[in-house]
């Protein structure tokens, strides 16, 4: 997972792949300690920018229109090691583990902590009933390839077969080979809705299958 992909070959080669299944802390760890774990749901036919803090803000208005995404604002972004109790499921954020998740391609559960910080550096996160069919499961995995942040892994509970998260955005789906979930990889990695652009999603914590 070495090079970047403009979003247009990104949702190009995504949408290939669809159809085909016929420890260190962040390198800027003056975080302001601002508000509680608390959020907004606001589930509109387009998605918005996160309006919290960080140096990836950008103008909700050049963001794309991918129905059903849901924006969570007002996250706190304090490092804790302590088990965090988050509102959504899977987190879109908030306080997390002072060391973020390796990026890539997990075949079990990932602890929600480390990927809440994965999130803040910008990786959108892939999640997956563990019963998805694998087929089914091959096609997520695809959307890692040649990516450097994109996590992907199963998750215990969740409301739809497949969520993706990025920081502050959520979208849930029925089918991984929905048009919207490419869309979503493509504008979300390292998005304008990211707190700390440009921060790796490597020597972290975990060991992705790929």
């Amino acid at each position: 997972m070495i090079t970047d992909v403009k979003p247009a070959k990104l949702l190009a080669a995504a949408m290939t792949v669809s159809l085909s299944i016929g420890a260190a802390a962040c390198s800027s760890d003056s975080k302001p300690n601002t508000t509680a774990l608390s959020s907004t749901n606001t589930p509109s036919s387009a998605a918005t920018s996160d309006s919290g803090s960080g140096s990836g803000e950008s103008d909700p208005t050049s963001t794309p229109t991918i129905n059903g995404v849901q924006t969570y604002t007002g996250l706190s972004r304090n490092h804790t090691t302590d088990p965090v109790d988050y509102p959504q499921s899977p987190p879109v954020g908030g306080n997390h583990n002072p060391v973020w998740q390796n990026c890539g391609v997990y075949d079990t559960p990932v602890q929600n902590e480390h990927a809440v910080h994965s999130l803040e550096h910008g990786a959108v996160w892939i999640t997956y009933r563990p019963n998805l069919p694998a087929a089914q499961v091959a096609v997520l995995a695809g959307f890692a390839v040649n990516q450097t942040h994109v996590l992907v892994s199963p998750y215990p509970g969740l409301s739809s077969p497949v969520v993706v998260t990025a920081w502050g955005v959520q979208l849930k789906l029925e089918s991984v080979v929905d048009p919207r979930l490419a869309q979503f990889v493509a504008y979300y990695q390292e998005g304008p809705q990211t707190p700390e652009l440009g921060i790796t999603c490597s020597g972290g914590f975990g060991d992705p299958i790929s």
